[in-house]
């Protein structure tokens, strides 16, 4: 059999565990279909009962009756995550923010993914330029949602330019069988001056609009521009003039929207915002935070959990000194944050510092971008209290490590201060600071 996948850990009281599959076993087919990769996995290891073939350590074969309730998982975890090689991307985008990555990261911050499992595991977004037949083929068989489209125009010469891929228009037809199979999706537009905005970006809208609601949402962000741009295609910056277009586009399109259909489908990146210097829209405009990872409403999801949580909170006199760091884009709604806070908590005292992206240059404003060095740089000789308080956003996901390799202890050896790490919500937001 061509395909070998090498099981790195089993769970402990899980059924794999009690069937005496251990670390090191390779899975080789279930119910007979040899597994090419983890969209067969997850679809064929759904029934009821299956009839597992592994091959331990000393070669021999293992064939496993196993009963079990619908969806219930096996409980393990293989040597690599997709069951096969991650692809990795065919374009040249003109946009792409690994391309203006400077010299000298560790390797994995290089790699370009463009894998549609990615999509249905983790929520990545692709381009569809990466995918077969064969993968369409099996998302429509398996029922695999939902999957996250990087569309950024609907015009098939346009996107070929954008993404530097002469098959990337044809691409777009996979949207279509994607629709036609009723498969979710939800799509993505980084937007560029001059390029994809404008009257392409009403004809794209436009065009979206016929897959609804399939496709679910749309979301609309601005093109991230780091100093390392040397050699690359030349795009300029949005204005305040410009974010205030956008935004009129989107807003117009999203009353029009949601007097059709209830939803307002075209969703505004939280930059807009900030750039157009506008509040953000109630929570009831984001139809559900469907897109939260793309950076469309966390900054108003935040607030609303603050607010839930410290209507909740019992106030106190208690003395607190320490600090926060966040980058330019959060940076006044945290402000607010903590203002509000002194209504209850009058002795507690919050340094609040706003980072400059030195690293990648001072368009990049949001603190999942900011580097270990940048924050010692700005923070050495300031006032921090007993702890610095750090948003999650600023390290790798499960590690406390930042962009720059810097650790979380590489930065408090160098500030000299104790910090902790908060999660993403209004209620941690306020525990942290007042019981930690």
């Amino acid at each position: 059999m061509k395909h070998e996948h090498i099981v790195r850990s089993v769970e402990q009281g899980g059924i794999a565990w009690e069937m005496g599959i251990e670390p090191g076993d390779k899975l080789l087919a279930i119910n007979g279909t040899e597994i090419e990769d983890v969209f067969d996995y997850h679809y064929l290891v759904n029934d009821e009962e299956l009839l597992v073939l592994i091959e331990k350590t000393n070669g021999e074969q293992w064939e496993l009756e196993i009963e079990k309730e619908y969806e219930e998982d096996l409980g393990i975890e293989f040597e690599q995550g997709l069951m096969d090689e991650y692809r990795s991307c065919r374009n040249k985008c003109i946009f792409c923010f690994i391309d203006q990555m400077p010299p000298g990261m560790r390797e994995t911050l290089y790699f370009k993914d463009d894998d549609s499992r990615l999509s249905f595991l983790q929520g990545n977004y692709v381009t569809l330029t990466n995918m077969s037949d064969h993968d369409i083929d099996r998302i429509i068989r398996y029922h695999l949602e939902p999957i996250n489209v990087s569309i950024h125009t609907t015009n098939p010469e346009l996107r070929c330019k954008m993404l530097h891929n002469r098959f990337a228009g044809d691409a777009l037809k996979k949207i279509d069988r994607l629709y036609e199979g009723g498969i979710q999706m939800n799509g993505q537009i980084v937007l560029c001056k001059g390029i994809n905005d404008g009257e392409e970006l009403e004809r794209s809208i436009r065009d979206m609009s016929k897959y609804f609601p399939t496709l679910q949402s749309v979301s609309i962000v601005p093109v991230g521009l780091s100093k390392y741009r040397d050699g690359l295609y030349p795009l300029d910056p949005f204005t305040k003039e410009d974010a205030l277009k956008v935004l009129d586009t989107i807003h117009r399109w999203q009353e029009k929207f949601y007097e059709e259909y209830g939803m307002h489908f075209i969703h505004a990146g939280d930059e807009w915002y900030i750039l157009a210097e506008q509040e953000v829209p109630l929570a009831n405009r984001y139809d559900g935070y469907l897109q939260l990872e793309n950076g469309v409403g966390m900054l108003r999801l935040l607030h609303d959990e603050f607010e839930e949580a410290f209507l909740a909170a019992t106030g106190d006199d208690k003395k607190r000194e320490l600090s926060m760091a966040t980058g330019v884009l959060a940076y006044p709604y945290i402000g607010q944050m903590l203002e509000r806070m002194k209504e209850k908590f009058p002795n507690t005292k919050v340094h609040l510092y706003c980072i400059r992206n030195d690293f990648f240059g001072e368009r990049i404003t949001v603190a999942g971008l900011l580097t270990g060095q940048d924050l010692v740089a700005q923070l050495k000789g300031r006032a921090l209290g007993e702890t610095l308080l750090l948003p999650v956003s600023m390290f790798r996901n499960g590690e406390e490590v930042f962009l720059d390799d810097y650790t979380k202890e590489d930065v408090a050896n160098a500030l000299q201060v104790p910090i902790d790490i908060v999660k993403s919500s209004g209620q941690d937001f306020i525990e942290m600071i007042i019981d930690r």
